[in-house]
């Protein structure tokens, strides 16, 4: 184990994460995926909110929790005490990384915002999670990844355009800030060897969630107008989505001109849609979609999905089936990368934990800490990073502070 985490890229990084629920825990566990050692601080008795969410797993995680939270050790303390606060200080001084979401002003009230933490650690990299832009107007506004897709016009962009506005299907919002902000915090780590130097970063939910829009969001400003939602089918290619096979669903993406050759002569064995001037471009195709995608549909229908995949495979056209969530986690595929694994658990006897989808020369980093229970690692870290003995840990534990 030992030389396993010293293999890892931050090996030797301490991160602090006070942040919870899901943008600043999914930061923490990148960069504890890639062996930073990340203690996550909770509540005594409630802990991360998303330990009472969903589905179950022993006595103190969820579903929702363990997603979010492998490769962490939990400490527990109330942060409402001047003892907590004092803890939290004193283990930032042994920390590079930051990592918090509370509510605006909350961190600089208890004593811990950026300034009291960097007056402790000079060099520290800490990073804000909010869910607005923290200079500006609606910086106390508390952020929620289902508001800010319906502010950020994520909503409006997906679906069907016979539908009301949809949400994406998993809190994308607050995953793409996670990911955004592990991104700013290994670019600040970087410069800091360089400079000595710590960084703020700040991170709303409402800026990554206008990224998000893209390719869509860039069409948008040219048309000056929302751009039509086209649900399982693309904007720009043609043919390109979902389509109904005689027996199922399947994928379709016809991403070039000759790959539309191919699947009208070989495939769907229509070379009069090959040879109509109105398809012979992408550009053509989709001005002419509707008519197009009527006798596309209709020669799909006729086939079963399993020759169609076939032929597709044969004539290079990437393609593939439509599973059910549970069929696509337990499928070969999903298998034999190991991209779901077991972890043992003191109360459920094992539990499912999701790899990390990193590959370092060729091996995937791995899951050296199963999602904790709650303040499994608080009396070994405390002990450990500040050297508190039995007695003290004990006073602590009966004035509620651990």
């Amino acid at each position: 184990m030992t030389n396993l985490n010293a293999s890892l890229p931050l090996a030797g990084i301490r991160v602090l994460d006070l942040s919870r629920v899901l943008a600043g825990p999914l930061c923490g566990m990148v960069l504890g995926d890639f062996g930073a050692e990340v203690i996550k601080v909770e509540h005594p008795e409630r802990g991360d909110d998303t330990r009472d969410w969903g589905l179950r797993v022993g006595k103190t995680e969820t579903a929702y929790f363990n997603s979010m939270n492998r490769n962490k050790r939990s400490i527990t303390l109330d942060l409402q005490k001047p003892e907590a606060v004092q803890i939290v200080l004193d283990l930032a001084r042994q920390c590079d990384v930051v990592i918090q979401n509370f509510k605006f002003g909350g961190a600089e009230k208890m004593g811990l915002g950026y300034a009291q933490i960097k007056a402790v650690r000079p060099d520290i990299v800490y990073c804000s999670v909010t869910g607005y832009d923290s200079s500006g107007p609606e910086a106390a506004r508390p952020g929620y990844d289902l508001v800010v897709q319906g502010e950020a016009g994520l909503m409006a962009i997906n679906g069907k355009p016979d539908q009301p506005p949809l949400k994406f299907g998993v809190a994308v919002v607050d995953m793409f800030t996670g990911m955004y902000a592990a991104q700013a915090v290994l670019a600040a780590l970087f410069e800091r060897q360089k400079t000595g130097c710590g960084r703020h970063i700040e991170m709303a939910l409402f800026d990554c969630g206008l990224m998000i829009s893209a390719y869509y969001g860039l069409e948008a400003m040219l048309m000056q107008k929302d751009p039509p939602r086209y649900g399982n089918a693309h904007p720009s290619i043609v043919p390109y989505g979902v389509f109904d096979a005689e027996d199922g669903p399947l994928v379709i993406t016809v991403g070039n001109n000759a790959q539309f050759e191919r699947f009208c002569r070989a495939v769907i064995e229509r070379p009069d849609l090959a040879d109509d001037e109105r398809f012979k471009s992408n550009l053509g195709r989709g001005t002419h979609r509707e008519v197009l995608m009527v006798e596309i549909q209709h020669e799909l229908s006729c086939r079963s999905r399993q020759l169609l995949l076939q032929r597709l495979k044969t004539a290079g056209i990437p393609c593939g089936e439509v599973l059910g969530l549970y069929e696509a986690l337990t499928s070969e595929r999903a298998v034999r990368g190991g991209l779901v694994t077991q972890q043992p658990h003191s109360v459920a006897g094992n539990t499912h934990v999701m790899a990390p989808p990193y590959r370092l020369d060729g091996e995937r980093l791995p899951v050296r800490h199963a999602p904790p229970e709650l303040g499994e690692g608080t009396c070994d870290i405390l002990t450990g990073l500040l050297g508190l003995d039995a007695g003290r840990l004990s006073e602590l534990k009966a004035l509620g502070v651990l």
